[in-house]
């Protein structure tokens, strides 16, 4: 059995890792932290998962922790890197689904992040974690940086068409929408439900912290720089992200026949026949993302639908995909579950 501990466990990323791991045959939850919380029981809190998790939240104890096999950290920006040195010195693995190990940049990190990087030598060192990109190296890593949100919806629709050069990497578009959970588990006047419902908002035009990340990654991909107009929006639903990607197209081809080739054997993307239009809904609770391909009159532009669930694909689930490579198991273990509908 994997000996499993997470760090910062009571946000909504959280209380996904648990509902996902409370379930896992191959995991033994070990240590679950939270500093407001510590002494109460975890099902207090999370009453869904009742009857699945036994344990208390605790204070962080490097010690506990790196007793443990992997630790996941739930935490926010500016967290984990506090304590990942001390974990990676002792051999423990750890799967860090914030944003501290994303950027190989450290200037860059202390550009969008607003503090310098308090372990900058370990950012060579962190494998992002996109499966569908870094599948092998994954297998081999101590520390893995979950990517962001929109980042994976918006890598996974643009690959296929920077891979194969067939749109132009200096003018990409990504519209993007997201739930209110995006936002955290905690009390804000943008979240209530008074201020968020019945409205629909774009936010952080000028630039927003996903970017650079979305951007080192198609860069990645398409071997050549890359430019991005990036405009997240808020919506009032609470999970899901959907993006739709905007590229100008450089050379004919099949553009279904592209992404379903591409994605052909990858358990977690699904590439839907010619001329359909992927649902937030359809992903609920699953960790998939589902995309389809348009080319509308036949334009040279093209575009790309691509949705997920932010909490899922787009953070703990992806998080524990992750951790079954990193560890041998069947990479769909756990986590190939049904969306939830309605």
């Amino acid at each position: 059995m994997i000996k499993v501990g997470i760090v910062g466990a009571t946000g909504y990323t959280g209380v996904e890792l648990l509902r996902l791991l409370a379930i896992h045959p191959e995991v033994s939850l070990q240590v679950i932290t939270s500093r407001s919380e510590s002494g109460k029981a975890v099902s207090d809190l999370f009453p869904n998962l009742r009857g699945y998790v036994d344990l208390h939240f605790s204070e962080p104890d490097l010690d506990q922790l790196s007793a443990c096999d992997v630790v996941f950290f739930a935490t926010p920006h500016c967290v984990a890197m506090a304590m990942v040195p001390d974990l990676i010195k002792r051999g423990t693995r750890v799967i860090d689904l914030s944003a501290d190990f994303r950027l190989q940049d450290a200037v860059q990190w202390e550009q969008w992040y607003n503090m310098p990087h308090t372990c900058p030598e370990l950012l060579s060192q962190a494998i992002y974690g996109l499966p569908e990109v870094n599948r092998a190296a994954i297998k081999k890593a101590q520390l893995i940086a979950v990517p962001g949100c929109y980042p994976t919806a918006t890598q996974l629709g643009f690959l296929p068409l920077l891979e194969q050069s067939v749109i132009d990497p200096l003018h990409l578009i990504a519209d993007a929408k997201s739930g209110i959970s995006g936002a955290g588990r905690k009390a804000a006047i943008g979240a209530l439900l008074a201020e968020s419902s019945e409205n629909m908002k774009a936010y952080a035009v000028a630039g927003h912290r996903h970017l650079p990340e979305i951007e080192q990654g198609l860069t990645a991909a398409s071997q050549q720089q890359v430019k991005l107009t990036f405009v997240p929006h808020l919506t009032p639903m609470i999970r899901g992200i959907h993006a739709t990607l905007y590229g100008r197209l450089t050379k004919s081809v099949d553009l279904q026949t592209l992404f379903e080739q591409r994605y052909a054997d990858e358990p977690f993307v699904d590439v839907l026949p010619a001329g359909s239009h992927p649902e937030t809904r359809s992903v609920r609770g699953a960790n998939i993302c589902r995309i389809a391909v348009h080319q509308p009159q036949q334009s040279d532009t093209v575009v790309v639908l691509s949705a997920i669930d932010n909490l899922v694909k787009g953070a703990s689930g992806q998080a524990i995909q992750n951790m079954n490579i990193m560890f041998g198991l069947e990479e769909t273990l756990a986590i190939d579950v049904i969306a939830a509908l309605p």
